[in-house]
């Protein structure tokens, strides 16, 4: 099995490299909630066609990226933040990540641009498991579960590498595969 560790609120789901599913290939995914009752969590290095002022035509700050958060409520939009100084009610997920709060409170900061993407991610759904799904599909070795990542991983602009980054700070024993070719019959 390529996952040590198990599967928690605040950990990162990491696709194994050849994952096909078009959902989640090259994903990595905050977890916001696992319980009995199944797993959630966004996907945040996939853009979704949208920018914020699509989906909220009274911001301001109407270039900020909307992330795809996974295939399930596509309709619904979410959050993520480092600032619970600045907005109140969001849930701790883990160390100074949170996760939604008050979102009228939240378009205000975003509007006066006093958040910025390095601070605030959007997300228009959300990936979702039923009970026991999500341990099935590690227990398959479809997705690594880390714990250790610096906060600033989440709010990077940089999509494009961000799976490999994640995947080479596993350490030595997953590094080779950061290298893996996204389709291997081309190599």
């Amino acid at each position: 099995m390529l996952s040590q560790i198990s599967a928690a609120a605040g950990r990162l789901l990491i696709s194994e490299p050849f994952m096909m599913d078009p959902n989640f290939k090259r994903s990595v995914i905050i977890l916001t909630e696992y319980s009995a009752e199944g797993a959630m969590g966004f996907i945040l290095n996939h853009h979704s066609e949208f920018m914020l002022g699509d989906v909220l035509p009274d911001v301001s700050y109407s270039e900020m990226p909307v992330y795809d958060g996974g295939p399930v409520a596509k309709n619904t939009l979410h959050f993520i933040h480092c600032c619970p100084d600045k907005i109140e009610g969001g849930i701790e997920i883990t160390h100074g990540i949170f996760w939604g709060g008050d979102f009228e409170q939240a378009k205000e900061l975003v509007s006066n641009y006093q958040v910025t993407e390095n601070e605030i991610k959007f997300f228009a759904g959300y990936s979702g498991w039923t009970p026991q799904q999500l341990d099935e599909e590690i227990q398959q070795d479809s997705w690594i579960v880390a714990d250790n990542f610096k906060a600033e991983t989440l709010f990077s602009g940089d999509e494009q590498n961000l799976w490999r980054e994640v995947v080479i700070g596993l350490g030595q024993r997953y590094a080779h595969i950061a290298n893996f070719p996204e389709n291997p019959a081309l190599n």
